[in-house]
């Protein structure tokens, strides 16, 4: 990986931000949840925010993002406003799909967030599909398709990564290794011992990188964002992190190795990467804090905003449905 593509201060600073909003927006959804205030299935990320953060950082508002059911930290590291979101997850009609689509289905074509979706694998093949409509256009927009591990076992893994070599497609496979697919350890699934070694099948680059790392993570990032801009086609990306809680909440993840949990979160990337800046004379103590303070202000406005909103209206039902069934 090329040092010319590290980010600079500015931008450490930048994905700090995301970083701080994506930390606090979990935990704040975990402890609502807890209240019984907002009633939703929730698929914590908790431990894998510098992956989108330090990703859509090297993106643009255009470009595109296709994302799944663990992948609110990827809305938000893009820009999705957290009253949209909020009241969307709490099934509002002021949410992003009118509280329709809820936590598992959520799109804000404004800032490039086109699909989220909850089947296994399928996040790669609609990204295809939009990066050969931008290539075609010429727009220069790129696509991006983020997903876990245990997709990488699906057929359309496969399938997409060898369309988009053939057709040198604008597309950036990410894939948030957080060593479980599910209930179940990566080893005990995959005979891949790394999900990029299976770039080589398709003649792609394939970058395995600690994606607890920011500087390293936003390296391989902007690298594959230039490569795919310039026509050269996809770059499938294994960023290495962890998930700190179960598959969803509230399961007993007494799967997981205790050891290696510890470990990964005694070793937490977020408090991490704020030491990391001080240190480096980035921003101070206080600079940050206020950025984190800021942050809990916002999420409390959107919470807030999303139980004032009121529940769709039956006929709702009927609308945004392209065809009837007799």
């Amino acid at each position: 990986m090329s040092n010319a593509n590290a980010p600079d201060a500015a931008i450490q600073l930048d994905i700090y931000r995301r970083v701080a909003l994506l930390k606090a927006n979990d935990e704040r959804c975990r402890r609502v949840i807890r209240t019984g205030r907002i009633i939703m299935p929730y698929y914590s990320y908790r431990g894998q925010e510098v992956i989108p953060a330090a990703t859509m950082a090297a993106l643009s508002d255009e470009d595109y993002l296709v994302t799944i059911y663990r992948g609110m930290h990827d809305m938000l590291a893009k820009g999705m406003p957290l009253k949209d979101l909020w009241a969307e997850i709490a099934g509002r009609v002021d949410g992003a799909c009118k509280g329709k689509g809820g936590s598992m289905h959520l799109t804000y074509p404004k800032k490039g967030i086109m699909v989220t979706t909850g089947i296994v694998g399928s996040s790669m093949p609609i990204a295809c599909g939009l990066a050969w409509g931008a290539q075609l256009s010429g727009d220069g927009r790129i696509a991006v398709a983020t997903f876990g591990d245990g997709a990488s076992n699906i057929g359309a893994f496969h399938e997409s990564l060898n369309l988009a070599a053939v057709w040198k497609l604008p597309v950036i496979f990410l894939c948030q290794n957080n060593l479980y697919g599910e209930h179940t350890a990566y080893e005990k699934a995959t005979s891949a011992k790394r999900v990029a070694d299976r770039a080589a099948a398709y003649t792609i680059p394939g970058v395995r990188v600690d994606g607890n790392d920011p500087i390293e993570m936003y390296t391989a990032a902007r690298e594959a964002v230039a490569r795919a801009r310039a026509g050269e086609g996809p770059t499938l990306i294994e960023a290495m992190t962890f998930r700190f809680h179960g598959h969803i909440f509230g399961d007993d993840d007494g799967y997981m190795d205790e050891a290696i949990k510890k470990a990964a979160i005694e070793n937490d990337p977020v408090p991490r990467f704020r030491a990391r800046l001080i240190a480096d004379r980035i921003a101070s103590e206080e600079e940050l804090s206020k950025i984190e303070e800021g942050f809990e202000a916002e999420i409390d406005e959107a919470v807030e905003f999303a139980l004032a909103s009121p529940f769709p209206h039956l006929d709702e039902l009927t609308m945004d449905v392209y065809g009837a069934i007799a």
